[in-house]
């Protein structure tokens, strides 16, 4: 495989405005997410940007950033568009979309996402991890139904809900919203229209489901924290000034 990660990013956003931009500790949350993609040192980084600002900062930063139409309807719009821009000869048969508000990505999550498309025919990867019981409820707290063996470390998605799936004894899983597509499954991908359960559930992965498209979860150790709201932040600046100090 030959991938691409690409952290698409705008200024737009309900909850946060100029989230991408917000400090914290010292560090614009958009340079925090590239470093830790550049860190992983796996594939080539860009950042699928909105917005002029957040380009020059990116810019500055030393890093690649590529303007995408600000119209764009979502993070996998936007991804798709980038990978156009930069490579329209097709070379990067992978495409990782990492979102811009993940901000304590692992290199070794970034790793795992890639192997089930290494080692099937999976259209799309992504990644989870056992959800603590405390989050079983929460409709926030995406669940998979995973077709998984006893011991192994990725298996096949069968549904994503914000329902409590599946019944019975046994984990569940919780999923964060890192992805991996091959680049024809990307084009097709966001060529389709919402498809009704992703508007009912608001998970767009279920769009590649219910068109038929295999998708595939490696576990990870450890929850990927998004940040979409003030308090998200500070609860952020706080974790960091910890492990630095």
């Amino acid at each position: 495989m030959t991938p691409l990660i690409a952290i698409p990013v705008r200024l737009a956003a309900t909850r946060l405005p100029n989230k991408p931009l917000a400090d914290v500790n010292g560090t614009p949350l958009v340079i925090h997410v590239w470093r830790r993609a550049v860190a992983a040192g796996i594939a080539r980084v860009v950042v699928a940007c909105g917005d002029r600002e957040i380009a020059d900062v990116v810019t500055k930063a030393g890093g690649e950033a590529v303007m995408t139409d600000p119209s764009l309807p979502s993070g996998s719009d936007r991804v798709a568009a980038a990978a156009d821009i930069v490579d329209p000869g097709g070379r990067y048969d992978v495409v990782v979309n990492l979102q811009g508000d993940v901000i304590n990505a692992e290199p070794a999550d970034l790793k795992a996402l890639l192997t089930p498309l290494d080692a099937t025919d999976a259209a799309v990867s992504t990644v989870a991890t056992e959800m603590h019981p405390a989050l079983y409820a929460d409709p926030n707290s995406v669940k998979i139904a995973l077709s998984i063996k006893p011991g192994a470390r990725a298996g096949r998605a069968l549904y994503f809900s914000r329902a409590t799936i599946p019944y019975g004894d046994g984990p569940l899983y919780h999923h964060f919203g890192l992805y991996g597509f091959r680049r024809e499954a990307l084009r097709r991908f966001v060529r389709m229209e919402p498809s009704q359960l992703e508007k009912r559930e608001r998970l767009e992965q279920l769009r590649a489901l219910e068109a038929g498209m295999r998708v595939d979860v490696a576990l990870i150790d450890h929850v990927l924290y998004e940040i979409n709201t003030e308090e998200d932040l500070v609860r952020e600046r706080a974790r960091l000034a910890a492990q630095q100090g």
